[in-house]
């Protein structure tokens, strides 16, 4: 051991510096290469240590109900309820992701998920300024902090956001990266991603995103609540601006382009959401809970024109009036449109109540089926005569709808102006429950009253159907009888198809190809509203008693379409009738559904085409046992009834100043006839049966009618404004 006097000379320190110094090097250089090495252990052990991202939260989207292309129709917020509509990379406007790469991360498709370049950059201008210039945040690290709820601006959360990113970059593509980004990124208040703020600033899908529209959306997410166009549309404008310059720089767009976005205006309203065929799109949604994109055979297009034609019609007719409306391809089953009321949200006419389905009388809607089976049983034909005179089917005496009788006419005639006795009789020989049996086979159910037999009041529509059950058999007639299956999921048509569900169902067959025809012939001759041409669709109306409902509902060759307007409370409607409020929408909806009619089909084989005269003899004159010679008969041996207003309904006073004159009507009696109301004689014809009655203002009021024999009938009403 060498001793502390035993010092080495200024030689032999002279030689040992540069072993020191050799020492010192050596010590350096295993710290350059030990300490890396041991912060990259460091880093990987944390990164290990890291829990999965939280991807299956970002899974959850808003439910969307598209079209038959695709299109949206409707959607729903999620559960903590954010509007998030799935979105991908492919389904954005290409200008829109060039910007968002310039103005977010340049480098986004070559770094790991941090840029070191940009860190590096801001860590000096932090230790040149004092505080932070610029946050070098990667647009997987906003998707970390996205993933995380997490927007912690300390170096420690910083540092979270980095091992986050690049656990990302490890377990994802970039362009799943990228396609986080564009649905979670926020867009202010329950907005989130590209999608739900472009339709909710712009009313549009990002595909169609302008340069201006495209510049707002990547400024946004940076500062959501404090740049919201329709809160801070200043701080809005200066954003857009701010990535417009940027866009040009980068190449992006050209100067001329960009002066030309500043010039947009900033939207200062969000814009609600698609709601279009809402009550089938809620049907859809609640029957299929797993699913979040529900795909229906709805056409975008034709349902926003049909929908906008209910509602516009609507306003005309009256305040509390609601309408329906259903649209098929009858070539494949297909619901086009759907339409459950003119306006989802309106209280006063019960928006909310999809009438579709909803169980009505359908009034003379089903006279071409009564026909139809005549036809088909061989007992008729459409120039057979038949007799339009006051009978008595047991204590059953139908009447016109206008009180008249037109003698003896033809059957096509008798169908076109969609007279009543003609129907019962035809019903009446082939009877009640054939024809109630027929609408089953062909997959309707009506509705008849508890343990009640079916009647001849059903041929003039003493039954319930929906309207999706009318459009059913009117578009089985459209298809030569066949039965056809409709649906709005999207890929059923084809199923449909290869299943038989179309041609050659013969157990559902509503009624013959012949006898069909013949009922398309006689409909297609229809007196047509005002301003359309008859001849290019068949179609029938329908008014249910007490004037509850009305019906309008045909074809063309390609298209069926049912229309029903009334009340959904059931309330009478005086002066509602088929031909006035429900024909003109059905000939409009076949107008915007297509430029061009479809023509109806071609007799088949086996038609019977000549006139009465060449008819056999067994069809020249439908049976003449019923007629009775003196029709005055048939009003002194029935009882006297008030048939309108029935008894205990409620009328609406539309005036409400007592200036609404409401009809009052009775049946049967021996004339003249006396009108009384609380009691007191009104002014009225007493040779007619029925009369006008003005009220003196809303509440209930007891309407009497005395005959010539001293019978007596009496209904309560309620009348409200």
């Amino acid at each position: 051991m060498r001793s502390i006097f035993n010092r080495p000379s200024r030689g032999e320190r002279k030689q040992s510096a540069p072993a020191r110094r050799r020492r010192r090097i050596v010590v350096v250089l295993l710290l350059l290469v030990t300490l890396p090495g041991a912060a990259w252990g460091a880093f990987e052990w944390m990164l290990a240590s890291l829990p999965p991202p939280p991807l299956s939260d970002a899974a959850e989207v808003s439910v969307t109900v598209l079209d038959r292309n695709d299109r949206l129709l409707r959607a729903f917020t999620t559960k903590p309820g954010r509007w998030r509509l799935p979105v991908g990379h492919t389904q954005i406007e290409q200008r829109y992701l060039a910007m968002l790469l310039a103005f977010e991360d340049r480098r986004y498709w070559n770094h790991a998920g941090v840029d070191v370049q940009a860190l590096g950059r801001a860590a000096l201008q932090f230790m040149a300024n004092g505080r932070v210039v610029s946050g070098a945040s990667t647009l997987t690290m906003q998707v970390a902090r996205l993933l995380d709820q997490r927007h912690d601006r300390t170096l420690p959360g910083k540092f979270l956001q980095i091992l986050r990113a690049v656990q990302l970059e490890r377990q994802l593509s970039k362009t799943e990266i990228l396609d986080l980004y564009l649905r979670l990124a926020p867009f202010g208040g329950n907005i989130e991603g590209i999608r739900a703020a472009s339709l909710a600033y712009f009313g549009k899908e990002p595909t169609r995103l302008s340069i201006a529209q495209s510049a707002l959306l990547v400024a946004l997410p940076q500062s959501p609540e404090a740049r919201r166009p329709d809160r801070y549309s200043a701080n809005a404008r200066r954003a857009r601006d701010r990535v417009l310059a940027r866009a040009v720089r980068a190449g992006i767009i050209k100067p001329a382009e960009a002066e030309r976005a500043r010039t947009e205006s900033v939207p200062r309203h969000r814009r609600p959401f698609p709601m279009l065929a809402p009550h089938l799109a809620e049907t859809e949604v609640a029957g299929h809970p797993d699913r979040t994109i529900h795909r229906l055979t709805i056409d975008r297009g034709r349902q926003t024109a049909l929908q906008s034609l209910l509602a516009e019609r609507t306003k005309l007719l009256g305040e509390r009036l609601s309408a329906a409306l259903l649209a098929v391809d009858h070539t494949t089953g297909e619901v086009i449109a759907h339409v459950g009321s003119p306006g989802y949200l309106s209280g006063d006419r019960f928006g909310a109540i999809d009438m579709t389905s909803a169980v009505r009388s359908p009034g003379s809607t089903l006279k071409p089926i009564v026909y139809g089976l005549g036809f088909e049983r061989g007992i008729a034909h459409p120039e057979t005569l038949i007799e339009d005179r006051p009978t008595r089917f047991g204590a059953y005496r139908p009447e016109n709808f206008d009180n008249t009788y037109r003698g003896t006419v033809t059957i096509r005639e008798a169908l076109g102006a969609s007279l009543n006795v003609p129907a019962v009789r035809v019903l009446d020989r082939l009877g009640p429950d054939l024809f109630i049996g027929r609408l089953r086979r062909a997959g309707v159910k009506p509705m008849l009253p508890a343990a009640a037999r079916p009647s001849l009041a059903v041929a003039l529509g003493g039954l319930g159907l929906t309207l999706r059950d009318l459009t059913s058999l009117y578009v089985s007639l459209a298809q030569n009888g066949r039965h056809v299956s409709l649906t709005h999921h999207k890929g059923s048509a084809a199923q449909n198809v290869l299943s038989g569900k179309i041609a050659g169902n013969a157990s559902r067959q509503l009624l013959s190809p012949v006898a069909s025809w013949y009922i398309t012939d006689i409909l297609k001759d229809a007196p047509a509203p005002k301003n359309a041409r008859r001849g290019r669709i068949a179609y029938k109306t329908g008014t249910s008693y007490g004037h509850r409902d009305a019906f309008a509902v045909g074809y063309d060759g390609r298209h069926t379409i049912a229309v029903w307007v009334g009340r959904p409370d059931g309330a009478s409607t005086p002066g509602l009738i088929g031909r006035t409020a429900a024909a003109p929408i059905l000939f409009d909806a076949f107008s915007r559904m297509a430029a061009r009619r479809a023509p109806l089909s071609k007799p088949p084989a086996g038609t019977l085409r000549v006139s009465g005269a060449k008819l056999p003899p067994n069809l020249k004159r439908f049976d003449r046992a019923r007629v009775m010679a003196q029709p005055s008969a048939a009003f002194r041996d029935s009882p006297l009834l008030i048939s309108f207003p029935p008894d205990r309904s409620e009328l609406e006073l539309i005036a409400g100043d007592g200036e609404d004159l409401l009809p009052l009507k009775a049946e049967g009696g021996a004339l003249p006839l006396t009108w009384l109301v609380d009691g007191k004689p009104i002014p009225s014809e007493p040779h007619r049966r029925q009369t006008l009655w003005r009220p003196g203002g809303p509440g209930f009021a007891q309407l009497s009618v005395v005959d010539a024999e001293g019978r007596v009938d009496r209904v309560t009403v309620r009348l409200r404004q």
